[in-house]
């Protein structure tokens, strides 16, 4: 269904400024400085409520149970796994970094799953110490390594085994994660995934939990969902009946679509959830067995729509285009450095005059960063009043997903801050860069 790009709170002034969790995007600017990435703590935390209520009711219909894990690659401070956890939400790690930032916000170990399709020694480590509740296998090396590591600790590894169902669906390439030639999981078509399920079952330290998929982002069919389950099944049905063993937890993964423009489509999580909840009970009744335990991860659909980012306006020029008309180059003082999708992945974007309102009229337009590279693009085209001018403020909408997480120091440009804003007050996440933090991580001579 079309949705808005924009979080809940934004509303527009009389005099034409954005509002954004009760507050003056021209007093956060004052505030915290720009660029500045800016979380709807009320819309963020709403939509991670709807993923939990929604699949938890539907799964529930049909007497099974349903855990929600938010992804930390997407965003992730120790404030916002206070929320997750506060919100009864689980939380996917993909490294030491985020579990120690998971860890440190208060979730509780056994509700962190660990990621990651070659996991080093360290993390596997503090992972079998602090205890967490599931890590995801990803190959027989990892098996091998995760089962000694686990006998040397004296411990259990809880395992679920990463597989790839060869169900295509989402948006880019690199962000298709289930067809045959790409780096994760083990392969359903070839037999590995049933036969690193075997080597789990068999091994010594590891308690095997059940199966995980993923099979892309930015995915709008259910059909792809369906499809997926359908085979995940089947292979628990499977190795059911060659071990007499059960798996108990299933991991249908997510990449729920997202509007990153306006009138863009995005997956509603109530009407995906009946949906996939009865896809999955009509392939329960094709496989049998008893109904597993199931979890999902919603990916950038929690943090994406939730945030925006707040860039100052610099340089404007006219650039005449071959066909005979013209562009409005807008430069900001941000870009590939605070928001690389555009140009990894070709990404689309909405931004808005935030600041104040225009009466000129509105001109193809190009929002462009400050780095040393022509492919320094925040939006690539976009409609903006013709008197856009230096200090003037721009909002981009839908950037609470991957944009602080994949920010580089590139040109040693300074990350920006993420503040949360609620009610009528901000509060910092994630502060800002300091040249200080530059000269540190510098070693001279």
């Amino acid at each position: 269904m079309p949705a808005s790009p924009w979080s809940q709170t934004v509303a527009r002034e009389a005099d034409g400024a954005l509002r954004v969790g009760g507050l003056d995007v021209r007093d956060l600017a004052a505030e915290h400085g720009t660029p500045l990435y800016v979380v709807d703590e009320q819309d963020f935390r709403a939509r991670a409520a709807a993923f939990r209520d929604h699949f938890g009711a539907a799964f529930a219909r049909h007497g099974a149970q349903m855990d929600v894990f938010y992804a930390s690659k997407a965003f992730l401070s120790s404030q916002v796994a206070g929320w997750m956890n506060d919100d009864g939400l689980c939380l996917d790690v993909a490294s030491l970094g985020e579990l120690e930032v998971a860890l440190r916000g208060g979730m509780p170990a056994h509700r962190i799953g660990l990621h990651g399709n070659n996991k080093q020694v360290d993390e596997l480590t503090r992972a079998l110490e602090v205890g967490v509740g599931r890590i995801i296998v990803d190959s027989f090396t990892e098996i091998e390594v995760l089962n000694g590591l686990a006998a040397s600790l004296g411990r259990r590894a809880p395992v679920l085994v990463r597989v790839t169902t060869g169900v295509h669906a989402g948006g880019h390439e690199y962000i298709a994660t289930s067809h045959e030639d790409q780096k994760f999981g083990l392969s359903l078509a070839t037999g590995a995934a049933l036969e690193a399920l075997r080597a789990c079952h068999e091994a010594d330290h590891l308690d095997l939990l059940g199966i995980h998929t993923h099979i892309g982002s930015q995915i709008l069919s259910i059909d792809a969902f369906r499809a997926s389950a359908d085979r995940m099944l089947r292979l628990r049905a499977q190795f059911t009946e060659a071990t007499g063993a059960d798996l108990p937890e299933v991991d249908l993964g997510g990449g729920y679509a997202i509007a990153y423009t306006q009138g863009a489509e995005a997956l509603d999580p109530a009407d995906a959830a009946v949906a996939i909840a009865d896809a999955v009970a009509s392939v329960m009744g094709d496989h049998g067995g008893t109904w597993p335990h199931f979890s999902i991860e919603p990916g950038r659909a929690i943090a994406g729509p939730a945030g925006l980012t707040l860039y100052s306006v610099g340089v404007v020029k006219q650039v005449s285009l071959e066909d005979g008309g013209s562009r409005q180059y807008v430069a900001v003082d941000g870009g590939m450095s605070d928001n690389p999708r555009t140009i990894m992945y070709g990404a689309e974007y909405e931004a808005t005059l935030a600041s104040r309102a225009s009466e000129a009229p509105a001109t193809l337009s190009r929002v462009v960063g400050k780095h040393c590279e022509s492919g320094d693009i925040v939006v690539r085209d976009v409609d903006l009043p013709s008197d856009v001018e230096r200090g003037d403020l721009l909002a981009v909408a839908a950037t609470g997903a991957y944009g602080r997480s994949m920010a580089s120091t590139y040109n040693n440009a300074l990350r920006p801050a993420v503040v949360a804003v609620r009610d009528g007050r901000s509060r910092v996440l994630v502060r800002r860069d300091t040249i200080a933090d530059l000269l540190d991580w510098d070693v001279p001579a």
